[in-house]
């Protein structure tokens, strides 16, 4: 097994998640099996309790895991599934070797961080590098282990001597140190300053690791890149192939592209005496050139609104805006993404702040199509209902996601069936009309880890024919991630279809409403499960394709057309599939004890 720890200097939010996603595709290109692991020193057991304000997005795995949105980043770079065990946390850690010590396994011994603690992460990482993330259950060649934070935070340092006598353990010639750090360009000046950079090696030398890449993030390109990459390989004792640059590009899917111009591919392959395979290289390769030229040469732009709670950090809804990038782009299109500030839509924002309010329904009235997200809480509710409402009366294509689908159910409960006191228990548990309701098993008392996680069968109703059942291409049930704690009122169901609203999609045991669809609206779609979970740069989530299509008004021909591109709206459809099948068929050898067999 080989791995890559990747670092970060200066400050947080470097880039690392990316960095390493890159390095893992990077790789993957080359045929070498790929797993990730994602390390955040905070004392939570999970993410499932952050505020989006915090940390961005909750991303949900198949397990039912709440873990940072990095592993997001993993996945759809990658197109592997990983568990909750990919994300290590502090708390984790402890928890594990406190149940240790109360069951006895330390023999009376004084627990202590060294060696308990760091035993237990490497004992942590040894275990999850070699669980497979894949349907064919070929174990991993290399695991990608990104350590979040920056180095010399107390938070991180019992990670840092784990890793400082893991290379031992497993031998240099198996692990890299991936240091991204970034490059200051101050605007007084204009010269790239290199001694953060350098103070943020020598302190990781200094606690035992020394980096075998040096990663320099800036903002924009560096005005004289030999010259710094002169200055970081003698002052960084690294060669000058091993300071690789990477300044904010449009496009975190060019990424990739853009490290492999420096060399890192073969850097990496030399490194840890990895085999390559050039067919698959070039293949794979080519699927992210085309990717990359879409995003590109893409002239039409569709505009989606996104009304959310959180739209201060974009972050906090990253899938939701994946999914829009790789849906557009599978129809040749750029999305521009406005985000809407659900509580700036309600009349209480039109009385106190007149210019956010206007300034609100008029991002919402110029766009193509519009998305409502999930959220917790009371804030920015009434917005979404209205937002829901506009929609199904202009007719404009509409999303919704978990909370987006019970407004939607509110919102046409009260403004077609009449009924004014509908509304969600989260809000009013003494509503008269509960059209929404809390799940019987929800225990109240605790937060963490209390809602419906992860992935769940939707079964579409037999006599189904609508647009959503032929987005999934007609599939009697799927699969989906999930991540709520309210659902639809079974009381109420009958007497919403019959006005319209059909409810297509349902759990296995037909209890819990999963999908509803407007009947006669052009585009009217809301899930309960969170689709942009299972999004992929090649493959878009169909109620995100739905969207784009009906948004650019091409919907109507591609159902037409047995969901296919016409000629003249081809987005090389066939080739990529022609290009998955080439992968798929193409055997690489697995690697043991270095060598390739």
């Amino acid at each position: 097994m080989k791995y890559i720890l990747v670092t970060g200097g200066v400050m947080s939010g470097v880039g690392k998640g990316i960095i390493a996603s890159s390095i893992g595709t990077l790789l993957k290109s080359c045929g070498v099996h790929v797993t990730s692991i994602k390390i955040d020193p905070y004392l939570n057991i999970d993410a499932g309790t952050f505020s989006p304000y915090e940390h961005g997005e909750v991303y949900v795995l198949d397990d039912g895991g709440e873990v940072d949105l990095d592993l997001g980043n993993y996945e759809r770079f990658l197109d592997v599934t990983l568990h909750s065990q990919n994300n290590i946390t502090t708390g984790k850690i402890y928890q594990e070797v406190i149940n240790r010590e109360r069951r006895g396994d330390y023999l009376g011994k004084t627990v202590q961080v060294i060696p308990h603690i760091t035993d237990a992460i490497q004992e942590w990482v040894e275990r999850v590098a070699q669980q497979p993330v894949s349907d064919d259950g070929v174990e991993p060649d290399v695991c990608v282990v990104e350590l979040g934070g920056t180095i010399g935070d107390i938070e991180s340092m019992p990670f840092v001597e784990a890793f400082r006598q893991f290379q031992f353990k497993v031998k240099k010639e198996n692990l890299i140190c991936a240091h991204v750090s970034f490059i200051l360009q101050p605007g007084a000046t204009g010269d790239d300053k290199t001694k953060p950079t350098q103070a943020s090696v020598r302190e990781l030398r200094g606690l035992g690791l020394t980096p075998d890449l040096v990663i320099c993030r800036s903002t924009k390109p560096c005005s004289n890149v030999e010259q710094v990459k002169k200055k970081i390989s003698n002052f960084c004792d690294v060669a000058l192939k091993q300071v690789l640059f990477m300044h904010d590009l449009d496009s975190i899917y060019k990424v990739p592209l853009f490290m492999e111009k420096q060399g890192a591919l073969d850097f990496l392959l030399d490194r840890l005496n990895l085999p390559s395979n050039p067919s698959y290289n070039r293949i794979f390769m080519k699927q992210w050139k085309k990717l990359s030229e879409k995003l590109d040469n893409s002239q039409k732009i569709i505009k989606i609104a996104l009304v959310g709670k959180y739209t201060q950090l974009t972050d906090a809804y990253a899938s939701v805006s994946r999914s829009l990038i790789h849906a557009a782009a599978h129809i040749n299109h750029k999305v521009a993404i406005t985000y809407v500030e659900a509580a700036n839509l309600e009349t209480e924002t039109k009385l106190l702040n007149p210019v956010d309010y206007h300034e609100a329904w008029q991002k919402l009235c110029r766009s193509d199509g519009v998305i409502v997200p999930g959220g917790f809480g009371t804030r920015g509710v009434e917005g979404k209902i209205e937002a829901c409402k506009w929609c199904r009366e202009n007719n404009k294509p509409y999303l919704g996601i978990c909370l987006g689908l019970q407004v939607a159910v509110i919102e046409f409960a009260r403004n077609v069936l009449n009924l004014e006191n509908a509304n969600t228990t989260e809000i009013n548990p003494d509503t008269k009309e509960p059209l929404i309701i809390e799940m019987p098993e929800h225990c109240p008392e605790n937060k963490g880890g209390t809602m419906r996680l992860g992935k769940r069968t939707t079964i579409f109703k037999k006599e189904c024919s609508s647009i959503i059942f032929k987005l999934y291409g007609r599939k009697q049930t799927i699969e989906e991630r999930h991540r709520h704690r309210y659902e639809v009122n079974n009381n109420y169901v009958e007497h919403l279809e019959k006005a319209g609203l059909k409810f297509v999609g349902t759990d296995t045991e037909k209890i819990r409403m999963e999908i509803c669809e407007l009947e006669g609206h052009p585009f009217y779609v809301a899930t309960q499960f969170h689709p942009e979970y299972l999004t992929r740069p090649l493959k878009p989530s169909p109620p995100f394709l739905g969207l784009m299509l009906a948004s650019s008004g091409k919907l109507k021909s591609y159902l037409d057309n047995e969901c296919r591109f016409t000629p003249d709206e081809s987005c090389s459809e066939d080739e990529s599939e022609d290009i998955s099948f080439k992968l798929q068929n193409l055997v690489m050898p697995s690697i043991v004890n270095n060598k390739s067999i």
